[in-house]
Parts: C-alpha cells; sequence; structure tokens
C-alpha cells in the first residue's frame, strides 16, 4: 500500500540532510558543550553557531535565544517564569490556544490565584482587537498576554504585530507560540515587537526533541530548570547538541526554499479545496482555514456534513494518515475546544472535523486520493446535513 501523509501541523518527517548532519555530530562532537577542552568547545561552538543563525532569522540578538526541548516546555517556561518572577497577576489569552500553553494559564490560575481574562473569537476564529484592548485598559495589574501566531487546527492567523503594539501602549508583556509559523513565515521580531516566542525543530522537518524559546532580553525573565549555568542560566542542564545541530539544519533549508515551499502549499491547499468540494457534497471549511492571506497555507480544516467518529481509522486502513484535530487532543471523546468556537451545536452532533496539513513533499496525487477516500466512504452515509451552518 502506499501510504499518503496528510497530518505535517503534528509532525514533518526528517529531512535526509537533517539526519546526515546530526548522524555527524554524533560521531564527531559528543563532547559536553560544558566542558573546557577542546571536545567539549567544539560541541559548543555548534551550538552557538546555530544560536546565531536562530537569532539572523529572527533579527534578534544571540543571548535572546534559549534552546529547549520543544515548544511545549518553552511555552510553559514562558508563562509560569512570568508569573513567579516578573509579578504577573492577570493573563489575557483565548480558547484557541494549545493545551501547553492553555494548562499553564490553568495551572497559574490555581497554584497562584492569577487572574485570567479570555478573548471569545467569533465563529470565524478571529481574535477581536478591540476587546483585547478594553481588557488591557481595564486593570493597572502587571498582564500577560498569550496570543498564539497561527491557530493549529484551523490555520487563522492573528496579526500579532498589532497586538505587540498594544500591549506596549498599555504596558503588557506579549507571548506568541509560533510553534505553527515559525521557518514557514518570516519573522522580524526588531519590528514585532513580541516580548516571548516558542519553536519546535518537528514542525519544520527538524527533529523532536528540540526548541527554543525567544525571551526579549529586556524582560527579566528567569529559568525554572535550575541547576547548572547552560543557556545563560534559563534552563539548566547538557544541551542536545546533535538535535540543535538538527534544529539549525533544518532552519537552514526552510528558510533557503522558504518563497518555494510557501507557494508550492498554498497550490496545494487551494488544490484540495477544490477536489473536497467536488468529491463531498456539502463539506464545508471551518474558521479562515481555505483563505489564502488570513490563514497558514500549512492547514485546511474540513467539516464533513455527517457524524463518522471512526473516519481517521477508516482513511489510515486506506493508507492516509490525518487528523481529527489537534495530535496532543488525540484519543478525546468530544470535540477540541477550537473546535467548540467555531463549529454550532448541530454541527458538533451532526458532523464530522477533519484537519489536513501538508508540506512541501505533499503532491497532488495524494490529494487526489484523499478525495477519492472521502467520496467511497461518504457513500455510507446520508448526507441530511448539507443546509447546516457555521455559527
Amino acid at each position: 500500500m502506499n501510504k499518503i501523509y496528510l497530518d505535517n501541523a503534528a509532525t514533518t518527517p526528517l529531512s535526509e540532510e537533517v539526519i546526515d548532519a546530526m548522524v555527524d555530530t554524533m560521531k564527531m562532537n559528543f563532547g559536553n558543550p560544558s566542558s573546557t577542552h577542546s571536545f567539549g568547545q567544539e560541541a559548543k561552538i555548534l551550538i552557538e553557531n546555530v544560536r546565531r543563525q536562530v537569532a539572523d532569522y529572527l533579527h534578534v540578538t544571540p543571548a535572546e535565544i534559549i534552546f529547549t526541548s520543544c515548544g511545549t516546555e518553552s511555552n510553559n517556561m514562558i508563562i509560569k517564569s512570568a508569573v513567579e518572577h516578573l509579578g504577573v497577576h492577570r493573563i489575557i489569552s483565548s480558547p484557541l490556544e494549545h493545551k501547553c500553553v492553555s494548562e499553564s494559564i490553568l495551572d497559574m490560575k490555581n497554584r497562584k490565584g492569577v487572574e485570567v481574562n479570555y478573548i471569545r473569537p467569533n465563529e470565524k476564529g478571529d481574535i477581536d482587537l478591540a476587546k483585547l484592548e478594553e481588557l488591557l485598559k481595564s486593570s493597572d495589574k502587571k498582564t500577560l498576554v498569550s496570543l498564539m501566531h497561527a491557530n493549529n487546527e484551523i490555520g487563522n492567523l492573528t496579526d500579532i504585530k498589532k497586538v505587540a503594539e498594544l500591549c506596549k501602549t498599555y504596558q503588557a508583556l506579549f507571548h506568541s507560540d509560533t510553534v505553527q509559523t515559525m521557518a514557514h513565515m518570516a519573522l522580524d521580531f526588531s519590528d514585532i515587537q513580541v516580548d516571548f516566542a516558542s519553536c519546535s525543530a518537528h514542525k519544520f522537518h527538524g527533529p523532536k526533541g528540540i526548541g527554543f524559546a525567544f525571551i526579549r532580553k529586556s524582560s527579566g525573565l528567569k529559568g525554572i530548570i535550575t541547576g547548572g549555568p547552560q543557556e545563560r542560566t534559563l534552563r539548566a542542564g547538557t544541551e542536545n547538541v546533535a538535535g540543535i545541530v538538527g534544529l539549525g539544519k533544518a532552519l537552514e533549508i526552510s528558510l533557503n526554499n522558504l518563497e518555494e515551499y510557501a507557494s508550492h502549499m498554498q497550490d496545494i491547499k487551494s488544490y484540495a479545496v477544490e477536489k473536497l468540494t467536488e468529491a463531498v457534497p456539502g463539506i464545508k471549511f471551518n474558521g479562515r482555514s481555505s483563505e489564502k492571506d488570513t490563514s497558514l497555507y500549512t492547514v485546511l480544516s474540513a467539516l464533513l456534513p455527517y457524524k463518522n467518529s471512526l473516519i481517521g481509522l477508516q482513511l489510515d486502513m486506506m493508507g492516509i494518515a490525518i487528523s481529527q484535530g489537534s495530535a496532543c487532543s488525540s484519543g478525546a471523546s468530544k470535540p477540541s475546544m477550537v473546535m467548540m468556537m467555531v463549529l454550532s451545536e448541530e454541527e458538533i452532533d451532526h458532523c464530522t472535523p477533519l484537519r489536513i496539513s501538508f508540506s512541501h513533499l505533499t503532491t497532488k496525487n495524494d490529494i487526489d486520493a484523499l478525495a477519492d477516500a472521502l467520496h467511497e466512504i461518504s457513500k455510507d452515509f446520508v448526507i441530511e446535513n448539507t443546509n447546516v451552518e457555521h455559527r
């Protein structure tokens, strides 16, 4: 069976060049970067070269890049340290955030008594910046705003430059989960005045188990993993040298091909909208995922006009890997919070969401196969919900 992978928002396959770079590092640069002898210092040089590479991409200083194990760790560190060490007593966020953000915020509310305000999105999944400004005006408490750049389920983009400007106006700190956009978009943090951001290498064909946090040096944030002085004392522990090298190589490949990859994936996404609309009468697309300029080109969120909780398994048995939501929500018996925000009760009860996510390796033949599979599966259902309206 020719297998097709359409779950790139969950993780991406490792590039061969990344594997080669990591293997060479594990063979030749096994020294502990904290050691003062040549073996350690050669490993340290590799780390610092990647740190400068990441900093150049984001237009920040190398000292503002802290290597972590993943985006989840980065987001946890930023949110919890902002409360623990920066005197944050209020957090403004939205119900659309990734679970590592929403659960960290909830933890700070339960354990530290932090006030939490949520901006409810509209039916398209948009965040009302006027509501954000209203909330920022309403209190003198030290505030952290946490809003993701691109949603991992519906792909909606938030104008983080405007959010950052509002936060500066009202002396609030701004954290953005940029896991889905890092290495997929040109990001200039000298222009976009976020205070904190996060990255996971496995979202752009790098290895799992490595990421970084951007922490603006003026913020004063402190680490929550204590021990040695690694990572500017912000993240103690021996560095994952091979993982960092892999992150750097994956970033290099992505940035060198950024326009080509983006154009290809946008073309694939538009083709998918066309083919799925033909294959499944009554199909709809959630949020702004089918739109070009307001959603990330890697993600398309579809809504099938019938209820089928086994759709993911059926497609997997047909050789197609796909998601019914965030990978962190897989196995859940109820819709994700994102789906609950953008779908009506009728849609939740009678329809089936699918998340289709692309990479530069995705082909139109892959989309044809998906469309054919969904057409076959749909024959087993009486389509009674073609007139179900989005909320």
